[in-house]
């Protein structure tokens, strides 16, 4: 972790910057399975299964049975955690649901808003060196809540042709509609055009590799949404003199085990808490099955010591995806946050606790797109359909206003729209 007390300001960007992805080449590698999933369907499907997998699959469909065995395979304690942390987020998702806005601007027109569920979504979870049967519930709970009729899951099968049971247990507890047994961009394709087996969605979500990125972002030049850009994971933790120096660390390889281009960023007011943060992670990145991962993450990263006011000016421009306040007052310096995707507040507060199981959700925006984008809610899910009815009271009011601001863009057509029912009302 390299190491910067009181940079100057012009120094931040550049001390910042995150591990990048040459995006045109992995495009470049991505498009042409994207095309051959549009050309050939599920024959293209197996192909590259098999390809990037080492597995031949040919019924992608996760059956009754296969979902029964799962659950049946999982530990007790497990599922009783998946469960709670199930009933945590949907309690969280639920208290964003919103009734219909309704507001009469003036007598006789009325406005209304209302919150439609996007028909059909596609979750797609990684199941390569981490299955992430948690990102099932970030994502699933939502949607279902939200009303959405078809959420389809796809996740990579493993050398055996099986998904993780933990990730088909969370997916028939939450109600998933349909999972499927193929991963990477062949996966993003064929929720983007559809196959024989697979139905094409409008919106995918999910997080993946540098490969499923990429065919997401192509995805959404055929006309699919998807949840918002990403990039590798990352973290930054902010702590004062009162921090546990252990729990820093702890916090910070968190994060760095992801993934070797996941990115840590300690801001620290003082040298001192610093040294003290890397004695602790030395110690415990000794015992981490996921070392190696998390030595090549530490490599990416940064310690920077600044005093109070410039470490949140620096926490801002950063715009962390998970930002970690571990200082005495922790509700001060977190209302002067204004970029960050989930903030966690305290000494007591990690964040593997919104990784999991406190009710926030875990989809967030990295890459610094905090700075314009929400993580995944409930709104992620639906649309939001506006309505207008107008009385004859109304239109009588508001007619001539519509008519006269018509008449000044040259628009000759929208105004007649408004005078051939004045000049009805009038006659009646």
């Amino acid at each position: 972790m390299r190491v910067f007390v009181n940079p100057d300001k012009n120094e931040w960007s550049s001390i910042l910057k995150r591990p990048t992805m040459d995006m045109e080449t992995i495009e470049a590698r991505v498009r042409p399975v994207m095309d051959e999933v549009s050309a050939n369907g599920d024959a293209a499907l197996s192909k590259f299964t098999e390809q990037f997998d080492g597995v031949s699959v040919s019924d992608f469909l996760v059956t009754d049975e296969e979902l029964d065995k799962a659950e049946q395979e999982l530990d007790a304690e497990l599922k009783t955690a998946i469960l709670t942390a199930k009933s945590n987020i949907e309690a969280f998702h639920k208290a964003q649901e919103q009734d219909i806005l309704a507001v009469e601007t003036m007598p006789g027109v009325k406005c209304f808003r209302k919150s439609v569920p996007i028909q059909k979504v596609g979750l797609y979870i990684p199941g390569g060196t981490a299955p992430l049967f948690s990102t099932v519930l970030m994502l699933g709970v939502p949607a279902k809540i939200a009303g959405c009729k078809e959420i389809v899951l796809c996740s990579p099968p493993n050398k055996e042709g099986r998904i993780h049971p933990a990730i088909l247990y969370t997916a028939k507890a939450i109600g998933v509609t349909k999972v499927y047994k193929v991963g990477g961009a062949q996966a993003i394709a064929a929720l983007t055009y559809g196959t024989e087996s697979i139905p094409a969605v409008s919106k995918i979500f999910g997080p993946g590799n540098q490969y499923v990125t990429a065919a997401k972002q192509l995805a959404t030049r055929h006309g699919l949404a998807i949840d918002m850009p990403a990039g590798p994971s990352e973290v930054a933790v902010y702590a004062d003199e009162t921090a546990n120096p252990g729990f820093v660390a702890a916090d910070l390889l968190s994060q760095a085990e992801h993934g070797a281009d996941s990115q840590v960023v300690l801001v620290a007011t003082d040298e001192a808490i610093v040294n003290d943060v890397q004695v602790e992670i030395e110690k415990q990145l000794q015992d981490l099955p996921r070392a190696q991962f998390a030595s090549q993450a530490l490599e990416n990263s940064v310690a920077v010591v600044l005093p109070q006011q410039a470490a949140v000016n620096l926490l801002n421009e950063y715009g962390a995806e998970h930002l970690i306040l571990s200082v005495n007052k922790p509700w001060e310096i977190a209302d002067q946050i204004v970029n960050a995707g989930s903030v966690f507040i305290g000494h007591l507060t990690p964040e593997s606790a919104g990784d999991y199981a406190s009710g926030t959700n875990h989809t967030l925006p990295t890459n610094g797109y905090a700075k314009m984008y929400s993580g995944v809610s409930l709104d992620s899910f639906v649309k939001k359909i506006t309505y207008q009815e107008i009385s004859p009271e109304g239109l009588k009011v508001l007619g001539p206003i519509v008519e006269k601001m018509a008449e000044a863009e040259e628009l000759q057509a929208h105004k007649n729209a408004v005078s051939i029912r004045l000049k009805s009302l009038n006659n009646v």
